[in-house]
């Protein structure tokens, strides 16, 4: 048995979509759908699980999901892949919701349709799942009445040989009777593979028979008639979308997505055919394999159809990034497939919001993959052993502290502090900073004082610290560990001026470095020319990690700040809105540029606001017009 904790899975994404739990042989245990994965999934590794669920979580290793873009999308993927995979926890809905399948005895020597909602058995052909049940059933009216297979019970079916007498649905036109010798065996066999034909195919063969019936009835004025076989069509129609979410029946391609982030990439693939999804895969593309330049679309492309069948392989393939050799590759495609294969960047319609789709998963899959890769201790320490070498430090950084500058304009400038330890980011010692900008303002000089404070506050608590120690031989507050690396986000002008802050402190034993943006070069003080880290290298890929969480900590709190300063200096002329008024105004809204296209009546559901307080903010917005507000930086523009 697996501990959960072992593979529980991070920053799942809280969209819709269907997941799949697999047992060590890479067998899958269970399918679900979930409008929110983050918060279904979630459940799974809580305790107090019922039994069965117990059982399941602990027989599985790991847990995979697939984005889609509606509850009816999950529903039919969930289905197919039950279908697909008989997974042997997925005996009933775990919501205890059911679903009909079409259904025909294929097997049988007389075969019969029929609407059902049991397991599935060997021998039965089931289309669907249907997710509108009175359409089906009108569905069902119609399919008999176009191929008059039998859909009676084998009591009835053998009571009527007997007595050499049909039934009812022979009498009205919905059973071809074989049961009395109407049509012979094979006759009736042939209808059944004509149904099925159809019902793999899709309503294309039947709508426009059905058309020219109901014309028919128009012209010989049988109103009545006509009106049944139009509501017929419609029910057809809508069976059909249930049953095929949301995708036109002529879709049939590869839908291929490619995301990147830094040196690594992931793929994912979606298989739609006839509108429907049969399947989805990803990959992820590991930047130590394959040489410099090399084109990953290429090698992704001959990966995923080098060893399949040539029935596999579809005459669309739509894909975000288009290869190098395109024509070549489609060359290849189209005489292993042996018809045309076309490879296309999708333009407009559903084919690219299939795309965007896909490439969520693909970045999804890198997500759980770096994620998993972080907290993997061997990755780690060769990363840290990695630094250590480039930089020429005595040991590996075991803790290291990264710092950012965040303002707009020289406004509303502060500043963050990540801290990494063992490769881990520890959040609990993150720290934030308003920068002081009171005298002359630039960004070496915000890096120069954010060190500064910083290293003050390390030597002031060890000093506390020490005589804690001693008097009362306490332990040491853990803020006060010293970094054995800080890490800078910039170049050689901010690794100057964090050098000078640690030369004023005399804490220059400290390693330093910064990291460009540009062409992601490492910095070292004293130094005119940087260290440029291989390709692939996990050093540099720890240090971008780093570098990206001190900047998305910097601009979440830069943003607050801005917020709320721009809150404030709006709303401070009016006498009616106190600090607990514009405190709800700002959790209400968020941002100034929200509230300004907010309506009186909306504002005035904030609590504690009112209408008649609402009305004076509004005239207060509307007279404020002469300034306006940039909403993409929240800058306050001149309106002359």
């Amino acid at each position: 048995m697996a501990d959960p904790a072992t593979y529980r899975p991070s920053d799942i994404p809280a969209l819709p979509g269907v997941y799949r739990f697999f047992d060590s042989n890479d067998q899958v245990l269970y399918v679900g759908k979930a409008l929110s994965l983050k918060s279904r999934l979630s459940n799974y590794f809580q305790g107090n699980l019922l039994e069965r669920t117990h059982r399941m979580v602990h027989q599985a290793v790991r847990v995979d999901w697939t984005i889609v873009n509606s509850e009816v999308e999950a529903l039919q993927l969930e289905f197919s892949w039950i279908k697909q995979y008989n997974p042997p926890f997925n005996v009933q809905f775990r919501d205890d919701k059911s679903y009909p399948y079409l259904a025909i005895s294929i097997k049988d020597e007389y075969p019969r349709v029929f609407i059902t909602r049991q397991q599935k058995r060997k021998g039965v052909m089931y289309f669907g799942p249907f997710t509108h049940t009175w359409a089906l059933r009108n569905t069902f009216d119609v399919v008999l009445k176009v191929f008059p297979v039998r859909s009676c019970s084998e009591t009835t079916f053998e009571r009527a040989r007997k007595s050499k007498r049909q039934c009812l649905l022979g009498d009205i036109g919905k059973c071809a009777a074989p049961c009395v010798g109407w049509v012979s065996k094979e006759q009736h066999k042939d209808l059944a593979l004509r149904l099925i034909s159809f019902m793999e195919a899709g309503v294309g063969d039947i709508v426009p028979t059905l058309e020219k019936e109901m014309e028919s009835a128009s012209a010989h004025e049988e109103f009545e008639r006509a009106a049944k076989i139009r509501d017929q069509i419609v029910s057809m129609q809508r069976a059909r979308e249930s049953a095929e979410a949301t995708l036109s029946e002529s879709f049939s391609a590869d839908v291929i997505g490619i995301f990147r982030d830094g040196a690594h990439a992931a793929a994912s693939i979606f298989v739609i055919r006839g509108g429907s999804i049969k399947g989805s895969r990803s990959w992820l593309l590991d930047p130590k394999q394959g040489l410099e330049g090399e084109d990953e679309v290429t090698a992704l492309l001959s990966a995923i159809y080098g060893s399949i069948d040539a029935g596999a392989i579809p005459k669309e393939i739509v894909i975000s990034d288009l290869p190098e050799g395109q024509s070549t590759l489609e060359a290849w495609l189209s005489e292993k497939r042996g018809s045309q294969v076309e490879i296309r960047f999708p333009q407009r319609g559903e084919k690219v919001e299939v795309l965007e789709t896909v490439l969520r998963n693909a970045r999804y899959a890198l997500i759980q993959y770096v994620n998993k890769r972080s907290a993997d201790s061997a990755f780690s320490g060769q990363a840290l052993e990695e630094i250590q070498q480039a930089l020429d430090l005595k040991s590996p950084p075991l803790r290291i502290e990264c710092f950012d500058i965040s303002n707009i304009s020289g406004t509303t400038v502060v500043a963050s502090m990540v801290v990494f330890e063992d490769g881990m980011a520890k959040k609990s010692e993150y720290r934030r900073f308003i920068i002081d900008t009171t005298t002359a303002w630039d960004d070496t000089r915000a890096i120069h004082q954010v060190i500064f404070r910083r290293i003050k506050r390390l030597i002031d608590e060890q000093a506390v610290n020490s005589e804690e120690v001693m008097l009362q031989g306490g332990s040491s507050k853990r803020f006060s560990y010293p970094p054995q690396l800080i890490v800078v986000d910039g170049g050689a002008p901010q690794v100057a001026a964090a050098a000078r802050a640690l030369e004023e402190l005399g804490s220059s034993n400290i390693a330093l470095c910064g990291l460009a943006k540009r062409m992601e070069e490492v910095w070292l003080p004293n130094n005119s020319n940087p260290l440029i880290l291989p390709r692939g290298s996990e050093g540099l890929y720890l240090l971008q990690r780093i570098r990206d969480e001190a900047h998305r900590f910097a601009i979440t709190f830069h943003r607050s700040r801005r917020s709320k300063l721009m809150l404030d200096s709006l709303l401070d002329e009016i006498p009616q809105l106190g600090s607990v008024r514009r405190a709800a105004l700002l959790d209400r809204f968020g941002s100034v540029a929200a509230i300004r296209k907010a309506s009186a009546q909306e504002i005035a559901l904030v609590p504690g606001i009112g209408e008649s307080t609402a009305a004076l903010l509004t005239a207060h917005l509307l007279r404020s017009t002469s300034e306006s507000v940039d909403t993409e930086t929240g800058e306050i523009l001149d309106g002359s």
